[in-house]
């Protein structure tokens, strides 16, 4: 399934899955045993939001443990969760083309929270946080390219941008409609932890 991972890549003809849609190395035209039933539904769909969100193991299941604890639905919680994380957010509002590209910005130091330099890219963004890039990457040749390409796009309605000041601002939480993700059915993963 294409997950979009690669930015710009994934929309023209040089995206991998669109080359080779097999799983790599040199048995990877093979059989292949996939898990049936639900347990296997369910693996994927958790697997599908890990590649999608860029997120190890451990650090989806304390993300699942945190939503579980707040109220609301949990499924939906965590969802929220993994959107207001810093790197998605650079990326949704356009200051990165892709997730890896947004957290490698936030991981050496180039984004603003508030003011302040953030380098966590699993940092919590609350609303009414403002994201911004650093004065002097304003002028990077890669963040401009980013910028031209992001203004084709449009932005999640949880966010404001100014694409000119290369600045985005939370403005209120996602819900689970508003999300544009791949498909992704959130209740598999919350059915996959409860057992």
């Amino acid at each position: 399934m294409k997950l979009y991972l690669k930015g710009e890549r994934c929309f023209t003809e040089k995206c991998a899955i669109e080359k080779r849609n097999v799983p790599p190395g040199l048995h990877g035209r093979g059989r292949r045993r996939r898990t049936q039933g639900a347990y296997g539904e369910q693996l994927r769909m958790k697997q599908r939001a890990r590649r999608i969100y860029g997120v190890l193991e451990r650090q989806f299941r304390n993300t699942f443990e945190k939503a579980e604890r707040m109220p609301g639905k949990t499924g939906e919680n965590l969802l929220s969760l993994l959107e207001r994380r810093l790197d998605t957010v650079v990326h949704r509002g356009g200051l990165a083309s892709s997730r890896p590209q947004a957290r490698q910005l936030v991981l050496h130091g180039h984004v603003l929270v508030n003011g302040r330099k953030v380098n966590i890219p699993s940092y919590q963004v609350n609303v009414n946080d403002e994201i911004a890039l650093k004065d002097k990457m304003k002028e990077n040749a890669m963040v401009l390219q980013v910028r031209e390409m992001a203004s084709r796009q449009s932005i999640p309605s949880w966010l404001e941008a100014d694409r000119e000041g290369f600045r985005v601002k939370l403005v209120s939480l996602p819900k689970r409609e508003e999300l544009v993700t791949p498909p992704l059915s959130e209740q598999f993963i919350v059915e996959l932890y409860s057992k």
